[in-house]
């Protein structure tokens, strides 16, 4: 065959491409497939507690099963898919309930009632299970400026706390703290408390971090803020002989500033970049952005368009970067206005109707959240859980078929491909359809026998690495 073009040239040309493709792989590796947590609860630090994510969940259960005791009441006030044809009589209900338990989760799927089952149920067990995935005991916003001695004590009491619930076995999945963003009125402050905070916690377990635990720097607006907190790690992790590394952060998007710079430049991944490794997620904060873009009090909701912007602007800086992203919080709580035991009828319909109306706001942002392809958010109480895990599960079970079918496709075609050519393509697109299951088991939505329906099994799917699943699938067929 007669070619044009010189086997040498060529091969510096291509060589010369690869060194580009490597350099941009390594800034844009492709999502992790590590687990993220669905949320964050954020809670002041001085009510901090070794068995506060305990609780949480007890409180958060009662708030389910008092003003929605059955999946029919949640299905009719979320409207949905099929609560219209739901019964509305207790005992009919009851023995709806009663046969759906009996029927095996296939054949359960073809009833009307099958997904506000489903989702109700697993609601009650990752309540009574797991209902808090990750924790960030707050010495910023939930804290507010306190006189020094207290913030000091603060910091003392609640890392004790902490080592107490790591003995137990009482802390979320994920835990951390927040404290002080490093502006120039507060980064004294932020240092001297993550200085106590660790120092105590350190000598309280002999040196060992809980898992998964990360510092949250808030209102970043500069690359120095990150670097800044980079060096103090470093001399921490020298102080205390924690491994080089250990100590991870995370970064907030709050101001208009750090969406674009005074050079009309997006400067998010500088930012990330000024971390050095060490930053693993951005979270949005929600009413700090919105008031540093004007708006007031009264329309400061997840709802608003300014919030969509900052998601899409953080989602271009930083897709395929693995750094994880996380939406902000609902700032309607579902609590009655109501309190005590002797309340009239009157009252305990107001405070149904409370409740339900901010359940439906929650459900709603969680779910927009969802679509726009931010998988975390934040809680400010516990009474939100059950909305967090409700919006959650119906977003993946909802999707489970189609998700099913694409990626069952992409796994046959993918797997009859050779070892060279686009496979790097083939396993970062791979990676993305998998860790759609990936995400909903994590989180209780769906086990790893559902998974298998896509034509992975148990080993490949725990692999959570779908350029291993194609390197195991093409190795087997050599």
């Amino acid at each position: 065959m007669k070619l044009s073009l010189p086997a040498s040239e060529k091969t510096q040309l291509l060589e010369q491409l690869g060194e580009a493709n490597r350099r941009f792989q390594q800034i844009y590796p492709g999502d992790k497939p590590d687990r993220q947590p669905v949320h964050t609860v954020y809670g002041g630090a001085n009510l901090f507690k070794a068995d506060t994510c305990m609780r949480m969940g007890d409180i958060a259960l009662n708030n389910l099963r008092t003003y929605a005791p059955n999946f029919v009441e949640l299905a009719r006030v979320l409207k949905l898919e099929g609560h219209e044809h739901l019964p509305t009589l207790q005992a009919d209900i009851e023995a709806l309930t009663h046969r759906l338990e009996k029927l095996s989760p296939e054949d359960r799927k073809r009833e009307p009632g099958w997904l506000p089952y489903s989702i109700y149920q697993k609601v009650v067990r990752k309540l009574q299970t797991e209902a808090v995935e990750d924790f960030r005991i707050d010495f910023e916003d939930g804290f507010g400026n306190r006189p020094n001695d207290e913030e000091d004590a603060t910091a003392v009491q609640a890392a004790k706390e902490l080592a107490q619930g790591m003995r137990q076995g009482t802390i979320s999945p994920f835990i951390g703290i927040r404290i002080k963003p490093f502006t120039e009125d507060l980064k004294d402050r932020g240092v001297r408390t993550l200085d106590i905070f660790l120092t105590t916690l350190l000598a309280e377990t002999g040196g060992k971090l809980p898992d998964n635990f990360v510092v949250m720097l808030p209102k970043v607006t500069i690359p120095e803020q990150m670097s800044t907190m980079v060096r103090l790690f470093e001399l921490l992790e020298q102080a205390n002989d924690l491994a080089p590394g250990m100590l991870r952060m995370e970064t907030m998007v709050e101001a208009t500033q750090i969406i674009m710079d005074e050079e009309g430049r997006n400067p998010l991944l500088r930012i990330i970049r000024a971390s050095e490794g060490r930053c693993v997620a951005a979270h949005f904060g929600t009413y700090d952005y919105t008031a540093s873009a004007g708006i007031t009090a009264r329309y400061q909701t997840m709802a608003h368009p300014v919030c969509d912007f900052a998601h899409h602007m953080t989602k271009v800086a930083l897709g395929g970067t693995g750094i994880f992203l996380s939406d902000g919080a609902t700032n309607v709580m579902p609590i009655g206005p109501h309190r005590g035991e002797n309340l009239t009828f009157e009252q305990l319909r107001e405070n149904r109707e409370s409740v339900h109306n901010a359940w439906r706001q929650g459900f709603h942002h969680t779910t927009h959240s969802l679509i726009n392809g931010l998988y975390q958010g934040w809680d400010l109480n516990p009474a939100q859980l059950p909305m967090r895990y409700a919006a959650t599960y119906h977003f993946f079970l909802s999707s489970y078929d189609d998700a099913v079918h694409r990626l069952k496709t992409f796994v046959e075609r993918a797997a009859i491909s050779t070892l060279t050519g686009d496979i790097f393509d083939d396993a970062a697109t791979g990676q993305g359809l998998l860790n759609f299951f990936l995400k909903a088991l994590n989180c209780g939505a769906i086990t790893e026998e559902e998974i298998s329906a896509t034509g992975l099994t148990t080993a490949e799917i725990q692999t959570r690495s779908f350029f291993r699943i194609l390197e195991g699938r093409r190795a087997g067929k050599q």
